[in-house]
This record gives structure tokens, C-alpha cells and sequence, in this order.
């Protein structure tokens, strides 16, 4: 089920708000349950043949978990026995799943080049979300291993994992920033600032997917989805087209996560910041800290460091770099275009890394510099897109070469677009795209909007127009946004 259907926005959300409350006056156990039961069936509408793989991953990993907590009477070895053999089943799902067929492909080619016989490709579908609950239950039976956490009730453990908001494709959610929050009771009581708080960000986050977001990715597509089939784009074609794939990508998984907290809100639960205006960075490592938060975070915490950090010297430094950059490319999916996307993305960190130790902060200080710094870094992560949608290596060295000129007789880009009346509205999606990337704070800055609110409380005039400035804008996004539903169009990161 997509947020951005009728179905979840008229129905299923409705529902779950007004039966969560309700029951949660009464039994907050009861109202527990039933976000759970939800939550398998928010899962299950995508793939109901998903759901048993994903209720025995939570059992067994809860179960691992409740024996990998320090004991006297189980050995730190044999906990250490248990957590590989947990972590092995984990990753080894994951790699049935999503890799099987990735490296029995890439086993053929080396077969083939031997005159052996190719093995059958399996085939398997690949579960919706896989990734990002198997991430976080890895995260959660290392801290349990570390004794950082001990949950003892399943059915707090079972909402962790299924619960809806998150569940396809992230955050990628810790235990410690969940379990609190499903134990408070307040947690079940509905709150009426919380729920008109968390509707105007689930709706700004509706209107970067639908109003901007597929907007630019329809033309991207047209660019990309060409060379592969092979028509090649001219200059501006290929600028323009890279360039809106990086808004599509932009605005489709920061309106997932601002859909995502936003509905959380209304449910009481605060869920982290997964971007803060990533595009508005000045070097790749402030990029990374304001890109998909959630994984970053993650690959830093249970990769980069175990790896060594930064522990161990320069020079190992930038090798670990450079192995999470990989994995974490990988992560994205089974292709070495993503392989390459991460080893791009771990080059820049390093070339950033060596450039801070010989300059120092002196080198960002100045607002030449500064600005210099940020347009460096936009156009390297614009770059770095082109092998992350390209559907091969060779289809983006093509784009690439459209990119320097190096195609005389590209198609123009008037060709992709019927004037004038798409054309204008192109570059105006494009640049109200870019003004929200590059000039507006993360839509979860609304959370504050109830404090700002109360700080106007001796000014009833600028209390109601603010109040109904905010009104206003959510219902007319709203209107805009809901006149765009109805066609299938799934978030870019439900693929891994």
C-alpha cells in the first residue's frame, strides 16, 4: 500500500488513528496489538507471501536478542557464538533474497569465460522492505550483545519492527529512540496539536512526492530510460536530465520520510530526522551527515567503527572509508552500478578528509570559499547519481559523454517536452524544486510550530494569522496533491 493512494489516505490511516485511540483509551496493551495487526496488514497488502519471512525474523531475532543480554550464567564466548550465528542468519536472508541472483550472474560470466556450464538464476522476489528491517535488528542484537538494551516484551519489539510508518523504507530506526515512546502511556492518548502538526507535514511531504518529485522524474526517465534503448541526449538534454533525477530522488525519499514522521506525529511517536537539507552541504562529509540520516548513522556505528574509524592511522582511515562507502553502496541493491555509486561517494570523503587535514577549517571559512565548497559538492553528487539510475555501465558512460558535448547529434531538449505548455511547467517544478532543496529548513522543523504558536499568545492577531496562514497552505497542498493521485507511482526506495 503506497502513502500516496487513496486507499492509505482515506482509509487505512483514518482507521488505524481513530481504532489506536480509541483502544488506547482503555487497554493500552490492546491498542499495542492492533497497531501491530495493522501494520502486518499495511505489509502484507504489498505481498502477503512477505509476511511469514518478516514474523519469523522478528521472532527469532527476538529471541536471539533476549539471549545475547550479559548473564553470569551464559559466557561472554558463547554469547559471542550466538550473536555471529544470529548475524549470520540475518545477512544470509538478506543475501538469498536481494543477492542470490547478483552473484550466481556475475559466477556465470566468469563460467562462461571458462566454457563451463551457467548455473539457473533463482529468481526469487525480492520482499518490500527486506533491507531496512533487517538492518535494524542487526543494530538491535549488537546492542543487546553490548548489554546496551534488553527488551523483554514482544509485542513492544514486533511494533519496532512492523511499525507501518517506517517499515518499507526507513528511517532505519534504533531501539533506544523507539521502545521509550511505546511504553509512555501518553504515547496512547490523542493529541489534537500533535495530529494538526503531523497532517501538515505528512501533507508537505505528499506534495514534494507528487507535485515536484514525479514531476522530474518523468522527464528523467524520458533522458535515462532513452539512452538505454539508445537515443542519446544532447548537452542541455543530458544537464537537464541529470539534473532532475536529482530532484526526483530528493524529493521522493524526503516526502517518504516526511510522510513517515508526519503520520508518526499524530500517533504520538517522534520519529528521527532522516534529512536536513543535504543539498544545501558545502563538502561530502556534511553531506553524509544530512543524507539519509538513518543509514548513515547506521553504517557509521556498525561498519565504519568496528572496521577501525579513524583508530588506526590515515591510511586505514580512508580504507575503512572507502569499505562502508562500498557496502553502503551495495545496500542500495544488487548491481555494481551501486557498487560504484558507494565507491564514488567513499572517494569524495576521502579527497574531502585529505583536503580538511592540510587546510584545516581555515579552507570553508570564507563565503567565497564557502560558496565555491557548495556548488563543488552539489555537482559531485549530481555526477554521482548518473551510475545510480543508469541501468548499466554503459549507459552511463553515455550519459557522461552527453554531459561534455561528446554527442554532436544528441536529441535537443525541446524534443522531450510538448511547448510550449510543458515546457514552462517543467522549469517551474524545476525551480521550486531547487528553491525548497537550497533555501528552506526540513519540512520536521514544523514540529516546533506548537512552541512558536504558544510565543504568540499575548498577540491574538498574529496567533490567528499564523494559525491560519499554516491552515491554508496544508489544505491548498492538500487540494494540489490529492488532484495528482490515482496513478501508480511507488518511492524509489521501496526497490531496496
Amino acid at each position: 500500500m503506497l502513502f500516496n493512494s487513496y486507499a492509505f489516505i482515506f482509509f487505512f490511516f483514518p482507521f488505524v488513528l481513530a481504532g489506536f485511540f480509541l483502544l488506547g483509551r482503555r487497554n493500552v496493551r490492546a491498542a499495542g496489538g492492533f497497531l501491530v495487526l495493522a501494520s502486518l496488514f499495511f505489509y502484507g497488502w504489498w505481498s502477503v507471501w512477505a509476511i511469514p519471512l518478516l514474523v519469523a525474523s522478528i521472532g527469532f531475532n527476538f529471541w536471539a536478542g533476549s539471549r545475547l543480554v550479559p548473564d553470569p550464567s551464559r559466557g561472554d564466548a558463547r554469547r559471542k557464538r550466538l550473536l555471529v550465528v544470529a548475524l549470520a542468519v540475518d545477512l544470509g536472508v538478506l543475501a538469498v533474497f536481494k543477492y542470490a541472483d547478483f552473484l550466481i550472474g556475475n559466477a556465470n560470466a566468469v563460467f562462461e569465460s571458462a566454457g563451463l556450464h551457467a548455473l539457473p538464476l533463482l529468481r526469487i522476489a525480492l520482499p518490500i522492505g527486506i533491507s531496512f528491517y533487517t538492518f535494524t535488528q542487526i543494530a538491535f542484537l549488537v546492542d543487546c550483545w553490548q548489554g546496551k538494551v534488553r527488551e523483554p516484551d514482544f509485542m513492544h519489539y514486533a511494533l519496532f519492527v512492523t511499525y507501518f510508518p517506517h517499515l518499507v523504507a526507513g528511517p532505519v530506526l534504533h531501539h533506544a529512540q523507539m521502545m521509550p515512546q511505546f511504553a509512555e502511556r501518553s504515547t496512547y492518548r490523542a493529541d489534537a496539536d500533535r495530529i494538526s502538526q503531523g497532517l501538515s507535514i505528512f501533507v508537505f511531504g505528499l506534495a514534494k512526492k507528487l507535485l515536484v518529485g514525479d514531476a522530474m522524474g518523468a522527464y528523467a526517465d524520458l533522458v535515462f530510460d532513452g539512452v538505454h534503448h539508445g537515443t542519446m541526449p544532447g548537452l542541455a538534454s543530458a544537464w537537464l536530465g541529470v539534473l532532475a533525477y536529482t530532484m526526483q530522488i530528493y524529493f521522493d525519499f524526503s516526502g517518504y520520510s516526511d510522510m513517515a514522521v508526519g503520520m508518526s506525529w499524530c500517533l504520538n511517536v517522534r520519529l528521527p530526522l532522516n534529512f536536513a537539507s543535504p543539498y544545501q552541504s558545502t563538502d561530502i562529509i556534511e553531506f553524509w551527515r544530512r543524507w539519509h540520516i538513518s543509514l548513515s548513522t547506521f553504517l557509521r556505528d556498525y561498519l565504519y567503527i568496528p572496521l577501525g574509524g579513524n583508530r588506526k592511522g590515515p591510511r586505514r582511515r580512508y580504507l575503512n572509508l572507502l569499505a562502508t562507502m562500498l557496502l553502503g553502496g551495495l545496500w542500495h541493491g544488487a548491481s555494481w552500478t551501486y557498487v560504484a555509486w558507494g565507491g564514488l561517494h567513499g572517494a569524495y570523503l576521502v579527497i574531502n578528509h585529505l583536503w580538511s587535514d592540510r587546510f584545516g577549517a581555515a579552507a570553508g571559512a570564507a563565503r567565497l570559499r564557502r560558496v565555491a565548497g557548495w556548488a563543488l559538492t552539489f555537482l559531485c553528487v549530481m555526477m554521482a547519481w548518473v551510475v545510480f539510475r543508469a541501468e548499466s555501465f554503459g549507459d552511463a558512460v553515455n550519459v557522461y559523454k552527453s554531459l561534455f558535448g561528446l554527442h554532436a547529434h544528441g536529441k535537443p531538449f525541446h524534443e522531450y517536452v510538448d511547448l510550449p505548455f510543458h515546457l514552462r511547467e517543467f522549469y517551474l517544478k524545476l525551480g521550486a524544486g531547487l528553491f525548497v532543496c537550497l533555501a528552506l529548513p526540513p519540512a520536521i522543523s514544523l514540529l516546533g510550530w506548537v512552541p512558536q504558536v504558544q510565543a504568540l499568545a499575548g498577540r491574538p492577531r498574529a496567533l490567528r494569522f499564523a494559525t491560519a496562514a499554516m491552515a491554508v497552505l496544508t489544505v491548498v497542498l492538500l487540494g494540489f496533491s490529492v488532484s495528482r493521485l490515482g496513478s501508480y507511482s511507488p518511492f524509489i526506495y521501496y526497490q531496496f
